[in-house]
């Protein structure tokens, strides 16, 4: 028998020891990391491709800056469909190192002349599809491209469209594309130019027959081979006529939403039930705006505004920082709990206030950021127990005004209603996605940054496959007319009307500090997109982690707010995390209200650069759960 004060030095030795691990290092609380950190003193490029990767090193190799290069990463991405196509969306921030200032490309598009909730309504939808020509904003990708090429980039349109100018003459396609459009075929065929484009071997007799490109096969896409040239054409027109670079590059931009690009779009959308007019593409327009940002314990993150989710890290932030993380320990019960109930009253008011900012009503910006406002919230935090059942606070008082839609607010519920409108069968299409995968779909991710300061951080999406090829143009429309509502008691701010942005999950991140750049961070995977950079963010300032061990890190996952898209569904309380997290942990948790579920790793393609100001270089990251990665010089 073990004598009594034995068993207390041996209680005592296992606190201390319990004690020391806590009080070590994050790094050393990190796994090793599957990929190496990339050093570069002249320039970074990362993307979700490595082939994009390369289009941007091109770039740089010619003389480009970190603006062409995104630019050019944008288009091969774009054009290899990796969870975008051409007629998706855009949207970046900006660091100009000549004016200090931080700027945010709008390139979403808008919902397009007939798109109404009556409308929807009346084809027995409860939500816009998640897919085909009725699921179509406006294209915004192609203006964004070369909106940002033409104000912030050196290169002519024709150098960095050339890499996908030549990966649209062919190129070996993928196993996880070839697979995934095989498995769409269905859904493809019913489109004769998606069949065109993706369904090369596709015969109706033989239905056994492998319809799609098979894994290393050439991916030929001359239709969009010909715009992009269409493209060219115009620029070297105008270049001809006399037209500087800008004007130039302008010139394409005007021969996509206002000459033949843009009518055979419109015939050929229109044809297949779709709505987009001549006039919604041509009164569509890039916006260049100012960012939305919060100081976190002396670094200023910045943000574009409501249209996308991205403010939601922001309240968040100001939610954590009242308490001690660090003293916490990374992924430690207390961490997890303090993390997802600040990410729990934080996307509770991104499903009900966030909208496009440019349509009344006008949303409350600087309530919503307000430090008093997270005050106020923060005090609604539990330490025990998850809370499930919260509303959208009210943040007008923090900006002198009264909350036009509190009766709204006071009746919303987390968990929108169930389908049982007349139709309801089809108002996701079939369910394309299951819950989980429209819960994480969508998106790339684009950093880029070189030694002159210009800094780039891009999350495109749209026009995923499997999309709906607009003609002749070879360009997939966006499916972003998922993520509107129809009824305003979900979301007043947020209700389809024609010429009015979806709110979305597209989110990019930069954090200067002491007015120069510290961070350039994004992440594919709809909702989770910001959970994932919250997190990344963390484990830097927080737990002292490097770029690669950031993004690579196995972080936790909520479900508590509204899905953007199919059914917009909410699952209060699932929370994901992985083995690393101790059985301990988990038992807490769920004795918490949390219906854990473990497992082998969170969705988390984060990719980043960091700036190393004490040796003026450039590190950059990518995590190792997809094909992300980039090329440092």
């Amino acid at each position: 028998m073990v004598e009594p004060t034995v068993m207390r030095l041996l209680r005592r030795a296992v606190l201390a020891t319990v004690i020391c691990a806590l009080s070590l290092p994050a790094t050393s609380l990190a796994q090793k990391t599957a990929r190496p950190v990339l050093l570069g003193k002249h320039w970074v490029a990362v993307t979700g491709k490595p082939q994009g990767a390369t289009a941007g090193a091109m770039m740089f190799q010619q003389g480009g800056n970190a603006i062409d290069a995104a630019a050019a990463m944008l288009a091969v991405t774009s054009t290899m469909w990796d969870v975008l196509g051409w007629g998706g969306e855009t949207q970046a921030l900006i660091y100009n190192p000549h004016t200090g200032e931080v700027k945010g490309i709008n390139a979403l598009g808008v919902a397009p002349t007939g798109a109404t909730p009556q409308f929807f309504r009346e084809q027995g939808m409860l939500y816009p599809p998640e897919y085909g020509p009725l699921a179509a904003v406006t294209p915004g990708t192609p203006g964004g491209l070369m909106v940002m090429l033409a104000e912030y980039g050196r290169l002519s349109l024709k150098e960095v469209l050339a890499p996908a100018m030549e990966m649209a003459r062919g190129y070996p396609i993928e196993e996880t594309q070839a697979r995934f459009i095989e498995s769409r075929r269905d859904i493809l065929a019913q489109w004769p130019d998606s069949r065109r484009v993706f369904l090369p071997h596709y015969d109706a007799d033989q239905p056994e027959q492998r319809a799609a490109p098979a894994p290393g096969e050439i991916f030929r896409q001359p239709d969009l081979l010909a715009t992009l040239e269409k493209l060219v054409a115009a620029e070297a027109a105008a270049l001809a006529a006399g037209s500087d670079r800008k004007a130039a590059i302008m010139a394409a931009y005007e021969r996509f939403y206002r000459g033949d690009i843009a009518a055979e779009i419109v015939r050929a959308t229109r044809e297949q039930g779709g709505l987009i007019t001549a006039e919604d593409l041509a009164s569509w327009k890039v916006i260049i705006e100012e960012p939305v940002s919060v100081n976190y314990r002396g670094i200023e993150v910045y943000k574009l505004t409501t249209w996308t989710q991205g403010p939601a890290m922001l309240q968040a932030l100001n939610l954590l920082e009242g308490f001690d993380l660090k003293a916490m320990g990374y992924n430690s019960t207390r961490y997890i709990h303090t993390l997802y109930q600040a990410m729990n009253l934080a996307f509770a008011d991104r499903d009900f206030y966030y909208g496009d900012p440019y349509v009344p009503p006008a949303e409350p910006v600087a309530g919503l950021l307000s430090k008093k406002y997270a005050e106020q919230r923060r005090a609604l935090m539990p330490a025990d127990r998850n809370l499930v059942d919260l509303k959208p606070g009210d943040p007008y008082p923090f900006q002198g005004g009264k909350n036009p839609f509190e009766a709204l607010r006071q009746a919303w519920t987390p968990i929108p209603p169930a389908a049982d409108a007349q139709g309801a069968d089809s108002f996701q299409q079939a369910g394309i996605m299951t819950a989980d995968e429209a819960f994480l779909a969508g998106t790339t991710s684009i950093q880029a940054a070189d030694a002159e300061g210009w800094v780039i951080s891009v999350t495109p999406s749209g026009g995923w496959i499997p999309a709906f090829v607009a003609g002749t143009t070879g360009v997939g429309l966006s499916q972003r007319m998922q993520s509107f509502v129809l009824d305003e008691a979900l979301n007043p701010y947020n209700v389809v009307q024609p010429g009015q942005r979806p709110r979305v999950t597209l989110t990019p991140s930069l954090a200067l500090k002491d007015g120069a750049p510290l961070l350039a961070f994004s992440v594919q995977g709809g909702d989770t997109q910001d959970q994932n950079l919250l997190q990344f963010f963390l484990n830097m300032v927080e737990f002292g982690m490097n770029v690669q061990q950031a993004a690579e890190s196995h972080n936790i996952l909520s479900y508590q707010m509204q899905s953007s898209f199919g059914a917009h569904q909410a699952e209060p309380g699932r929370l994901q995390v992985t083995p690393l997290v101790s059985p301990f942990t988990r038992a807490e948790l769920s004795r918490m209200g949390y219906q854990v579920e473990v497992v082998e790793r969170t969705y988390n393609p984060t990719t980043a650069i960091w700036f190393d100001r004490e040796h003026g270089t450039m590190h950059g990251g990518a995590s190792d759960y997809g094909d992300d990665y980039g090329i440092a010089w």
